[in-house]
């Protein structure tokens, strides 16, 4: 059975969604970044980088997001009711592959600043204008992704393909930042994605879900 390292709120959702939507058996790991799990002589020889999340399957192991949902859509596709969620000609892959790296470097890349800036550094690390930066350039991007999406259902070609499943998450995150509140095109089809039956929690709901878990003398943000 397949091993996936991280759980809800994080990055882990993307891979989650796939072995939904794939229907594969796995088990889910939890690792606690605020106790350092993520730095143990185990994790390290998964992943050096110490990110989440990390799958296992066998003996091949993947870490980066986006990488683990190409994997599974790679190797087990055919599972997908609806395509295999990569396209078959090289002109539709070259158009997901596009929406892919613009979801990771233009939209999230300044969504993790956004984040970093807010919480995750230490408080004298933190900078305010450079999340007032953050956020304009998550915003810019956000509106090329939303004159796209005018009259479609998918990112690319007629069926869904890794790119969506990509884009709902980063989307639900840059939501988390009130940064959909001028894209109406793109809030429609986030929650068209989030209403597929086999789609994960919103990150506000793990959110949720570490604070409902949380102990009183282990604050849920000392777990993210």
């Amino acid at each position: 059975m397949m091993r996936l390292y991280g759980t809800p709120p994080t990055r882990a959702l993307r891979a989650i969604w796939l072995l939904n939507e794939l229907d594969l058996p796995h088990e889910i790991v939890p690792i606690d970044l605020g106790a350092g799990e993520q730095r143990t002589p185990q994790f390290l020889a998964l992943n050096p980088a110490a990110k989440l999340p990390v799958l296992v399957d066998g003996d091949t192991v993947i870490s980066e997001s986006a990488a683990i949902q190409l994997y599974l859509a790679d190797k087990y596709g055919d599972r997908f009711v609806g395509g295999r969620l990569i396209p078959d000609t090289p002109e539709d892959r070259g158009r997901m592959y596009h929406w892919l790296f613009f979801l990771m470097t233009e939209i999230e890349a300044p969504l993790w600043r956004i984040a970093l800036h807010n919480f995750i550094y230490a408080p004298e690390e933190q900078s305010p204008a450079e999340v007032v930066l953050a956020r304009r350039d998550a915003a810019r991007m956000i509106a090329v992704l939303e004159q796209h999406m005018q009259g479609r259902d998918h990112l690319v070609g007629e069926g869904l393909t890794v790119a969506d499943f990509n884009a709902a998450f980063t989307l639900d995150w840059a939501r988390e930042e009130a940064l959909l509140d001028d894209a109406p095109a793109l809030r429609a089809w986030l929650a068209a994605m989030y209403a597929r039956p086999k789609a994960p929690v919103t990150i506000a709901e793990g959110f949720a879900a570490l604070q409902a878990s949380a102990t009183p003398s282990e604050p849920a943000e000392a777990r993210n």
